[in-house]
């Protein structure tokens, strides 16, 4: 115990429960590794580096697994120099069976299992170990973690065996593999929830997602938390590993900003467009807006950035003056320019003045209606031009055309 309590005035371990905690379950591990060498169900082993090297070496020469060789199971005499480590005697012979429940039962043959480690040379506990006695202390019934560690699994078991303790039951879920098929890393969108968070996802829809990945309820794709919470069973949790489709969760995500309540959504976009240095306070009531561009959006991020136009002007591109200004349609729109000066400010207005324009000119409405989009919000693609002109506001619609104006050839 002492050699453990020391060891851990190294280990930085960052658990929130501080320092005391940490304390009391290294002494709690401590105790364990004690009852255990007292029972025989563990020893000590002082075996050097070379020796296990030239161990594995031979292993490998003789075309076997390498493994600890048990050398150290009977001989308890300590060497001159050498810390010993603690390693639990895994019974040498029998199988363990695991009883997954998403996979099935799973036989391990003892003898393929070597002496695992449980407390280093200076003391501190290992992973296999520690995750047992934690799990014990805290009367755990179900572990569900990834099949990555399957072969973690039967080591641990006879542990708990070891401490006469009640096995919890077992289910190892699939690993998400990318859209390549390749384990998921950081190069697939394996980030931090908070990043998603940042790149404009609603909770609910990750959590929809992340809980439809590698299991399914018939042929529901959208269910809320209080139906995931009732819904949830093992048994519907897929034995194939999950593929993670960034579309797919920007479609699941477009699908809630749809459903989502205007304030709530003005609330999330508000922080976005003043990171982005817009005034909200110069443009029409939020709330408005994302009403009206909502649909169109697959993240906050991405409503954000469409509403940039109604806060501030965007200037046009070279490229899109070239396409879209052009000598012909240069009367029509200072027309337009002129008529609405004096419309009332609301969308049927606003319509009927461009029809008007485009009638008196006798233009077909795109021709008109595609360089008045780029003259007053510097893109190709908004919603209604009615809509976005009466939600920008007469006086800024008037002062954009007046400076697009200039721009177009004589």
């Amino acid at each position: 115990m002492d050699a453990i309590l020391e060891g851990m005035k190294w280990v930085n371990l960052d658990y929130d429960e501080g320092p005391i905690y940490q304390t009391r379950r290294f002494a709690r591990y401590a105790e364990v590794v004690a009852r255990m060498l007292a029972a025989g169900s563990a020893y000590h082993c002082y075996c050097t580096r070379e020796e296990l090297e030239a161990m594995r070496a031979q292993a490998q020469a003789q075309g076997r697994k390498p493994r600890y060789d048990g050398r150290c199971r009977e001989r308890a005499a300590p060497r001159d120099g050498v810390a010993p480590v603690v390693r639990f005697k895994n019974p040498t012979s029998g199988e363990v069976v695991l009883e997954d429940r998403v996979k099935g039962r799973i036989v391990f043959a003892n003898e393929e299992l070597d002496d695992l480690i449980i407390a280093r040379s200076d003391g501190t506990p290992t992973y296999n170990f520690t995750v047992v006695v934690d799990d014990v202390d805290m009367n755990i019934t179900h572990v569900i973690r990834g099949d990555d560690h399957v072969n973690n699994t039967p080591r641990q078991i006879n542990i708990y065996k070891a401490l006469g303790a009640t096995l919890p039951k077992f289910a190892h879920v699939p690993m998400i593999l990318g859209g390549d098929g390749e384990r998921l890393s950081k190069r697939h969108g394996a980030v931090s929830v908070m990043q998603y968070r940042d790149e404009g996802y609603l909770p609910e829809a990750l959590l929809n997602y992340l809980a439809r990945l590698g299991w399914s309820h018939g042929d529901a794709e959208k269910f809320s938390r209080e139906e995931l919470i009732e819904w949830f069973d093992l048994a519907h949790i897929s034995k194939s590993p999950a593929r993670f489709n960034a579309e797919k969760l920007a479609w699941l995500n477009q699908q809630y900003i749809k459903e989502a309540d205007f304030k709530r959504l003005a609330e999330l976009t508000g922080p976005f467009l003043v990171a982005d240095g817009c005034k909200l306070a110069d443009g029409p009531p939020l709330v408005n807006v994302v009403a009206l561009l909502k649909d169109r959006a697959n993240t906050l991020r991405e409503l954000a950035d469409a509403a940039v136009l109604f806060y501030r002007a965007l200037e046009p591109s070279p490229a899109l003056r070239e396409q879209h200004y052009s000598a012909e349609v240069r009367p029509a729109l200072a027309d337009l320019h002129a008529r609405l000066k004096s419309v009332a400010w609301n969308r049927a207005a606003i319509h009927d003045a461009i029809k008007g324009v485009v009638a008196a000119h006798g233009l077909k409405m795109p021709k008109l209606a595609m360089p008045l989009r780029v003259m007053v919000t510097g893109e190709t693609q908004t919603p209604s031009i009615d809509a976005t002109l009466e939600l920008i506001g007469h006086e800024h619609v008037l002062a954009r055309m007046e400076a697009q104006l200039k721009h177009f050839p004589a």
